[in-house]
């Protein structure tokens, strides 16, 4: 029977609560990037350079998602860290990886749309759902699982009878904090090049790993991901996909 490491119960408490504040920092630094830095359009520069390394960039953080996916490097994690800090450690490398992706983003010349009237308070509204359907969903997932802070608590990874939610936004569609996503990034104006770059890269990166999470989750899961998938037929868009 194999030994799991044990944590300390007051690092494993600081590991766990500085992770979910660098997680929550993440998110805030990124909104904020987004509505200041990345607003502004610069004056010029060489895009293609600017684009090529912000690719690279968001890539990083891609392949961190996509290693961690993987059952191999699940797998290793769960047997070489605590239990309870097996979730903090991923939000850990997660949260400073984006906190760098939106640090380093290069500014993009050009602008590729600006809204105005009733088109522009349109756009706002749906970003503005996004942002409503991103807390909902995560709310529903419970957003201290999502910090690393409830695996702390229970000292165990969450059954997955208790992962596939079938309330709120989770009824309408499997990936409802990505659809918020896709609303929250190309609802936007102006949609600088810097900004539309960003949008188009997570959100391809999105429709990329969706097939690739959904298997992992197919594979772990018993058979209830396959039920869940019965009764939640849409991944992102009701009616649509």
């Amino acid at each position: 029977m194999p030994v799991h490491p044990v944590a300390p119960p007051a690092f494993a408490r600081l590991f766990a609560w500085s992770g979910a504040i660098l997680f929550f920092l993440s998110l805030a630094y990124f909104l904020l990037s987004y509505v200041t830095r990345f607003s502004v359009p610069p004056a010029d520069g060489e895009r293609a350079g600017a684009v090529v390394w912000n690719v690279a960039l968001f890539t990083l953080f891609a392949v961190h998602h996509s290693v961690f996916a993987r059952e191999g490097v699940r797998g290793w994690v769960a047997r070489t860290m605590p239990a309870e800090l097996e979730r903090s450690c991923y939000v850990w490398i997660a949260s400073a990886i984006f906190l760098a992706v939106c640090a380093l983003w290069r500014p993009v010349p050009g602008v590729a749309w600006q809204a105005e009237g009733t088109a522009l308070w349109s756009l706002r509204l749906l970003q503005a759902a996004g942002i409503w359907i991103t807390l909902w969903s995560a709310a529903v997932l419970d957003i201290l699982e999502l910090a690393g802070i409830r695996q702390l608590d229970s000292g165990s990874r969450a059954a997955p009878e208790n992962i596939f939610k079938t309330t709120g936004p989770y009824g309408w569609v499997r990936h409802p904090i990505y659809s918020g996503w896709f609303l929250i990034v190309f609802a936007a104006s102006p949609m600088t090049m810097t900004r539309l770059v960003f949008a188009a890269v997570s959100c391809a990166y999105l429709l990329i790993a969706i097939p690739f999470e959904e298997r992992s989750m197919r594979a772990s899961s018993a058979g209830v991901y396959e039920r869940y998938i019965a009764l939640v037929r849409w991944r992102l868009l009701p009616g649509v996909y």
